[in-house]
């Protein structure tokens, strides 16, 4: 028994070690890598295809876009994608994997406190699982280039406000679904007139620049090209489309838009879905930030509202969307992480519930795409139960943030003092000793 106990105290010493995490973190990142470059299915398509395609016209005909045309991004997202010519266009794949596992390794600084929050090794471990059961699409898309970014933002929030919004502004601008977050800490932080003026600054600056560079409204075009577009196959409204595809209702089928370059689907009643998909995407963000609202005018502290009304505010822009690509699930990183390291700072509710439904929501992601998509584009039942099951259990998630949101108020932490860290900062140039600032 005391072999057995001293063996047991070794393997957690060996878990607990910001070494071990470390490494699984790199292991992980080469394993997704490897997928990215040379599993079935194209992971990394849109990168080398698509990207590399937009920056061969940037370089080669100084055509630009999102400023000499109209784009589905937010023209901050040319950089990244530019980044990635850096070593020439045979090697974009690679230098784009390359720069998305440095972000993300800076992020995991972040999430580890460089070594010096001990508490926060489960939390980087539970980060690590996420990356490993979501696939290779966690690295193999523009929103890879977000998560790092907003995760180091959410974990500034606390304690330097500003620096938050700034580059939860930044990430915005690359796309758009880190608004979540920031419509987040408006509702529930103090800071909210710092954060906002932060984000309306970089904002405005970045506006001024594209239409110096001569995009005129082309840098607002994100907003109309997304909302102009049809229902994709994985998105959970696209599902019922889906199982009248494969019962053979007439018109009911699946195919491929050449515009957007994604698969969508077509049958009775689906223009009318598509035109209300975007319109109810709004109703719900305003009904949830309206509880986040009435819950931070009811007490709720920083700590019990901010996680649970990020993940809410981010599991409706997955949920109630008429487009559902699989990196969206990339997302959830953020307010999950969130979630964990402020319960682990001891403060906030448990995350432990939506920290594993997210695992299991990754998981199956994996499992649609990229290695079986083919066979859930020709209708196989069993990927279509499973690509059900996954958009169902997303409602869950979501269902689980709202409530906690309506409940934070009558969370023990509600009666926090206003100037209470509920995440403290772990930034190594940050002076514990002082109080927050930004």
């Amino acid at each position: 028994m005391p072999k057995t106990r001293t063996a047991l105290g070794v393997l957690l010493a060996v878990v607990r070690s910001p070494a071990t995490v470390w490494a699984a973190f790199v292991l992980v990142h080469l394993w997704l890598g490897l997928l990215n470059l040379y599993a079935p299915g194209l992971p990394l398509g849109d990168v080398t295809i698509v990207y590399k395609f937009w920056m061969d016209q940037a370089t080669g005909a100084d055509f630009w876009v999102g400023i000499d045309s109209v784009w589905v991004y937010p023209v901050v997202a040319l950089v990244p994608m530019f980044a990635a010519t850096l070593f020439g266009p045979d090697q974009y794949g690679s230098t784009w994997l390359t720069m998305v596992m440095l972000l993300d390794a800076v992020a995991f600084g972040f999430v580890t406190g460089w070594g010096r929050a001990r508490e926060r090794t489960a939390v980087a471990w539970w980060w690590v699982g996420f990356l490993l059961l979501l696939g290779p699409i966690a690295l193999g898309r523009i929103d890879s280039v977000t998560v790092p970014l907003a995760l180091v933002g959410v974990t500034l929030l606390a304690t330097r406000p500003r620096a938050a919004a700034v580059i939860l502004a930044i990430a915005t601008w690359v796309k758009v679904w880190p608004a979540a977050l920031v419509g987040a800490a408006l509702i529930a932080l103090k800071d909210r007139w710092r954060i906002l003026a932060a984000v309306l600054v970089v904002s405005a600056v970045i506006v001024v620049a594209a239409v110096a560079l001569g995009s005129g409204l082309n840098v607002f075009s994100f907003v109309t090209q997304q909302t102009g577009r049809g229902v994709q196959v994985e998105s959970p409204v696209a599902t019922l489309w889906l199982w009248q595809a494969l019962a053979g209702v007439p018109g009911a089928r699946v195919y491929y838009d050449n515009e957007i370059l994604t698969y969508q689907v077509q049958g009775p009643g689906i223009e009318v879905a598509a035109a209300l998909m975007t319109p109810l995407l709004g109703l719900v963000v305003v009904v949830v930030a309206l509880l986040g609202i009435r819950a931070n005018r009811a007490g709720a502290s920083a700590g019990d509202l901010l996680p649970p009304l990020a993940l809410a505010l981010v599991t409706t822009l997955i949920a109630v969307n008429k487009v559902g690509s699989p990196q969206f699930i990339g997302w959830l990183a953020v307010p999950v992480v969130l979630g964990l390291a402020t319960s682990a700072a001891g403060h906030g509710r448990s995350f432990r519930f939506p920290a594993t439904l997210a695992l299991v929501i990754a998981a199956l992601t994996q499992l649609l795409y990229p290695y079986l998509y083919l066979e859930l584009l020709y209708l196989n039942p069993l990927l279509l139960a499973v690509l059900t099951v996954r958009n169902i259990l997303e409602f869950v998630l979501l269902g689980w943030a709202v409530l906690a949101v309506v409940r934070a108020p009558l969370q023990p932490g509600a009666d926090d003092e206003p100037g209470e860290n509920w995440l403290p900062s772990v930034w190594p140039l940050a002076d514990r000793s002082e109080p927050p600032r930004s």
